[in-house]
């Protein structure tokens, strides 16, 4: 901008136009987005940072307007993460100043839109809105990760009890990368099977996510029921997740931290996708991604071996983890070690890999074949043996458990298996925001066959984890 002034351009104007300027920015960072509909089904963004972040790509920017019926509207699109993702619908942009404009030609007129009076209140300035800190109470801790703590909270706003991730930031690093990428991927993901994001806040010290909060998570539940669960409750639990996964996928977005503490439990038996952390959108296949993905029993052995050419086969070696694990009542491949007992356990069972069996496994970085005893694969019931008692199941979680990754069973296609041939037709009919149990008939039981009984513990709710489940 500035070599396109006249050089005899006094410094004087210089100095306003560069204060002008910086006005404009703080303006522009000080806009709240939120969405056409009120409670909590609204996402609003106050003083979003717009730096990226160690050297990423990853920045969310305000965007530009487009006038629309005397309303500002803009589209919301996803910045540095998946080209192929469609933008979210239109939401409204509500700036203080416009408001105040609209409503003094309001009141002038004698008449005030119903809208506008339910997104301001002239009688209470300081009522609770959404998009600040102190709209929300904290009621406990619920837990605390690396870069991270999730509390139990309150909204003053409507009275709902959500969950409260608060992202501590440092000042020479700004926020980091993963808070952006969570962010940036669950405000266009609209599922009863994702955690919903309700608001999102950003002060000086902190950027805090606002979730819906849900009771409890698939590790903590399973630890209540010891043994496997009911064979009928494992089938509606792994139908959700596998409708959960099928959406992001065909939204070229992988999870990679699949694993049953952020697999959120709702008092109902609503299973929801959760902590996108660590979670990619995929563009084109010949990208490359991190290794180091996926915490080390549900990750799957492509990824163990140092490969990071991978697709959303990544997540499907996860979900039959968490199936088995499900049924037996035990984690499928709990390595105690390191890298290598993990792989060796999977071995043991699925057998050692070949360039017969896995074209290419010579060529990953970490596949040494002397390195490894040469097993043969087993059936899986030989493994874990209560696969044996519920139909197709085995035949299931083979077709997850495939060392070759583009032999792995997709979302999509696992949900027509012959293991789910028993549930109601109008599952599959589903819109995306309806629940499965919005169909009559399907519940979840309790080993007496009586209704679900969900304990109101302590969950993850994307708390930063790594390591081993206990």
């Amino acid at each position: 901008m500035c070599d396109l002034m006249p050089a005899s351009q006094p410094a004087e104007k210089i100095g306003k136009m560069k204060k002008l300027r910086r006005t404009l920015s703080e303006s522009f960072r000080s806009i709240a987005f939120k969405k056409e509909d009120s409670g909590f089904d609204e996402i609003c963004v106050t003083k979003m940072s717009t730096r990226s972040c160690q050297g990423t790509d990853s920045v969310i920017k305000p965007l530009d307007t487009i006038p629309e019926d005397k309303k500002v509207r803009v589209q919301r699109t996803q910045s540095g993460f998946d080209p192929f993702e469609k933008p979210a619908s239109q939401v409204k942009r509500v700036h203080s100043e416009n408001n105040a404009c609209i409503n003094a030609k309001s009141s002038s007129a004698g008449k005030e839109s119903p809208k506008l009076r339910r997104h301001s209140s002239p009688s209470s300035p300081t009522s609770p809105k959404f998009g600040k800190a102190d709209s929300y109470e904290k009621l406990e801790k619920l837990g605390e990760g690396s870069y991270a703590t999730v509390y139990k909270g309150k909204s003053k706003v409507n009275g709902k009890l959500v969950a409260l991730k608060v992202i501590r930031l440092q000042e020479e690093e700004g926020t980091p990368f993963t808070a952006i990428r969570e962010a940036s991927l669950l405000k266009g993901l609209k599922h009863s099977n994702i955690v919903l994001l309700h608001d999102i806040i950003h002060t000086k010290e902190t950027l805090t996510l606002v979730f819906e909060y849900v009771h409890t998570d698939l590790c903590q539940y399973m630890d209540k029921h010891p043994g496997g669960l009911y064979p009928d409750n494992v089938k509606l639990f792994l139908f959700q997740l596998l409708r959960g996964l099928s959406y992001i996928h065909q939204r070229y977005i992988l999870h990679r931290d699949l694993k049953p503490q952020n697999l959120l439990i709702s008092d109902t038996g609503e299973l929801k996708l959760a902590d996108f952390g660590l979670a990619r959108a995929k563009s084109v296949p010949s990208h490359t991604y991190s290794n180091e993905v996926v915490t080390l029993w549900y990750r799957p052995p492509d990824v163990l071996l140092g490969s990071t050419d991978y697709s959303t086969c990544l997540d499907m070696w996860g979900v039959g983890c968490i199936f088995i694990e499900m049924i037996q009542g035990v984690a499928a491949f709990p390595g105690m070690k390191d890298i290598q007992d993990q792989l060796e356990r999977i071995f043991l069972v699925i057998g050692t890999p070949s360039e017969d069996t896995w074209p290419g496994v010579n060529s990953l970085p970490h596949f040494k074949p002397d390195r490894f005893t040469v097993y043969s694969a087993k059936k899986l019931r030989q493994a874990w043996n209560k696969l044996g008692y519920v139909d197709h199941a085995e035949e299931l979680a083979s077709r997850f458990l495939q060392c070759f990754p583009k032999n792995r069973l997709s979302a999509q296609a696992a949900l027509n298996h012959e293991y789910f041939s028993n549930l109601p037709p109008r599952l599959w009919e589903l819109q995306d925001m309806s629940s499965i149990f919005t169909v009559p008939n399907v519940k979840l039981q309790t080993e007496s066959g009586d209704s679900i009984q969900v304990c109101a513990r302590r969950n993850s709710h994307g708390k930063a984890s790594s390591g081993s489940k206990h």
